[in-house]
C-alpha cells in the first residue's frame, strides 16, 4: 500500500511483525535506546514525510516506559512532517484504575452520595392565592367590615351592593399572622456535617483511600498533545473512556473472535452456559450468549472492607509515640466482608467465563471455584487481555479453570510455558488490527469489524 508506514514499540514486537505480515508491507525501522539514567531515546530510521503512520504499542510490561516511548515516537513522526499519526494500543494503559475495589489495602475512589430519609414536594411557606368573589374569606371579610344597623333588609341590600362593586384592585390582602419562622436547613453535602475520620494511611472507615487521581483526561491530553491524530484500541475496560478524547477513537471488539472460538472448538456449545464473573461484564457476556443461543449466568459479588473504628492518631509528639503509632498500625486488623452469589443453573454444564481483562486473576479464579462448587462439569475462561501480573499465572494454574483462552494483545509466551499449550491457548488479533489499519488508510468504514470481525 502506498504511503503507509507501520512502526512498533518495544512492548510487543511480535504483534507488530504479524500486523505487517497481514498487510504485506515491511515494518518501519525504529532505533530505541536507553541512557544510563533511564531516559529514552528514539530515532526513526525510515522516512515518514507525507506518510500515514501507525505506531503499535501495547500497555503491558513496563507500562510507564512504554507509554513515554510511544509519546516520543508520535512527536518524532509529527516533527518529521508525517501526514497523520495513529496510535495503535491493543491494551489501553490506565483505563481501569477507577474500577479498583474498595478494599482496605487497595486504593479506590467510590462515589459519595447523600441519602435523605424523606422528601417533600411542597414549598414552604405556600404561595398565597388571590382572593375570589365567591370565597368564604371574602364573605367574612365584608361581613366584618360593614357597619351594623337596625334594619336587616337595608343591611343585606347595602352588603350585596358592596360585593358587586368590589374588585381585586381595591381588596386588601390578608395580613399574615405574626410569629417567628425559621427556614428549614436541608443538608446536600455530607462533607459539611459528616467529616470522615482518616487513619495514618489516609483511609476512611469505608475502606478506600482518599486523594486518588483519575488519569483518564491526563492520558488523553498527553496523546493528543504529542501529536496523535487517531487512536485504535480493543475492548476498553470502560467504553466511556473514549469521551476523554477529542480525536477519533476506534474501539475494536474481540466479541466476533470469541464467538467463533466457542462455535468451532467447544463441543455442543449450544448446551454450555456463558458466565459473567462480575456484574460489570454482564452486558458483554449476554451479547455473546444471545447471539449463540446459549444460557447465561451471572456471579454477583459484594466487597466491603471495614477498618478499625478507632484508627491510630496521626500526630506524634516524640520518638516513642511514633514507635507506638507504627506498632498500632501494623497490628490493626481489617474485617473484609465478601458475599458471592451465582444467578443461574450450571449443574452438570460446561461453563464459559467471559471477561475483558485479567490482571491479578482473583475474580476469575474465585468465579471458577464457585462454578465447580455448584456442580459445573468443565470451566473455560475466555479473556481478551491476559495481563497476569504478579503470581496470577500460578494462581490460574492451580485454580479450577480447566482451559484459558486469551489473545495476543499482551505477550503470552512465558505464560504458555508455565501452564502448557494444552490448557492455555492464544488467539491472534493481528488480522483484526491489520484490517482496521487498511480500512482507515483507504478511508473505508471500520464498523463492519465491530460485528463480524476479520
Amino acid at each position: 500500500m502506498r504511503d503507509l508506514v507501520v512502526l512498533g514499540g518495544s512492548s510487543h514486537p511480535h504483534l507488530t511483525k504479524s500486523i505487517c505480515r497481514n498487510l504485506t508491507i515491511e515494518q518501519g525501522q525504529v532505533l530505541s535506546k536507553k541512557f544510563s539514567n533511564g531516559e529514552t531515546s528514539i530515532e526513526i530510521e525510515d522516512s515518514v514525510r507525507e506518510k500515514d503512520v501507525f505506531i503499535v504499542q501495547s500497555g503491558c510490561g513496563d507500562v510507564n516506559d512504554n507509554f513515554i516511548e510511544l509519546l516520543i515516537m508520535i512527536s518524532a513522526c509529527k516533527i518529521a512532517s508525517a501526514t497523520r499519526v495513529t496510535a495503535v494500543l491493543p491494551l489501553f494503559p490506565y483505563s481501569r484504575q477507577p474500577d479498583v475495589p474498595h478494599a482496605a489495602n487497595i486504593t479506590g475512589a467510590p462515589l459519595i452520595s447523600t441519602k435523605k430519609d424523606s422528601y417533600t414536594f411542597e414549598s414552604t411557606p405556600s404561595t398565597p392565592r388571590p382572593l375570589s368573589r365567591g370565597s368564604s374569606l371574602n364573605q367574612s371579610y365584608f361581613a366584618d367590615s360593614l357597619p351594623l344597623s337596625g334594619n336587616n333588609n337595608n343591611n343585606n341590600t347595602s352588603r350585596d351592593g358592596l360585593l358587586e362593586r368590589a374588585t381585586l384592585n381595591n381588596l386588601k390582602q390578608p395580613q399574615p399572622t405574626k410569629g417567628t419562622y425559621t427556614p428549614r436547613s436541608i443538608v446536600t453535602n455530607s462533607a459539611s456535617t459528616n467529616i470522615p475520620v482518616v487513619d495514618a494511611y489516609g483511609k476512611t472507615d469505608n475502606g478506600y483511600k482518599q486523594w486518588v487521581a483519575q488519569n483518564g483526561t491526563l492520558i488523553a491530553n498527553l496523546l493528543t498533545t504529542a501529536g496523535a491524530d487517531r487512536l485504535i484500541t480493543m475492548d476498553l475496560h470502560d467504553p466511556q473512556f473514549q469521551g476523554f478524547f477529542n480525536i477519533p477513537v476506534d474501539n475494536l471488539y474481540s466479541r466476533p473472535l470469541l464467538k467463533h472460538y466457542i462455535k468451532d472448538y467447544i463441543p455442543n456449545y449450544q448446551d454450555c452456559v456463558i458466565v459473567s464473573p462480575d456484574s460489570g461484564g454482564a452486558k458483554r457476556a449476554t451479547s455473546i450468549a444471545d447471539s449463540l443461543g446459549c444460557s447465561f449466568a451471572l456471579i454477583h459479588k459484594e466487597r466491603r472492607a471495614k477498618v478499625a473504628k478507632n484508627p491510630p492518631s496521626t500526630y506524634a509528639s516524640s520518638s516513642s509515640s511514633s514507635v507506638n503509632l507504627l506498632n498500632s498500625v501494623s497490628t490493626s486488623h481489617t474485617n473484609v466482608v465478601a458475599t458471592t452469589m451465582l444467578v443461574g443453573d450450571v449443574k452438570d454444564k460446561v461453563c464459559v467465563l467471559i471477561d475483558d481483562l485479567v490482571d491479578t486473576s482473583y475474580t476469575i479464579t474465585r468465579a471458577a471455584k464457585l462454578l465447580k462448587d455448584q456442580g459445573a462439569k468443565y470451566v473455560y475462561a475466555l479473556v481478551t487481555h491476559g495481563v497476569f501480573s504478579g503470581d496470577a499465572i500460578n494462581r490460574v494454574n492451580k485454580s479450577d479453570i480447566d482451559r484459558v483462552i486469551t489473545t495476543n494483545s499482551v505477550p503470552q509466551l512465558d505464560n504458555v510455558s508455565v501452564i502448557g499449550p494444552e490448557n492455555f491457548e492464544v488467539l491472534d488479533i493481528s488480522r483484526i488490527l491489520a484490517e482496521a489499519i487498511r480500512r482507515i488508510h483507504n478511508g473505508e468504514s471500520v464498523s463492519m469489524l465491530f460485528d463480524h470481525g476479520w
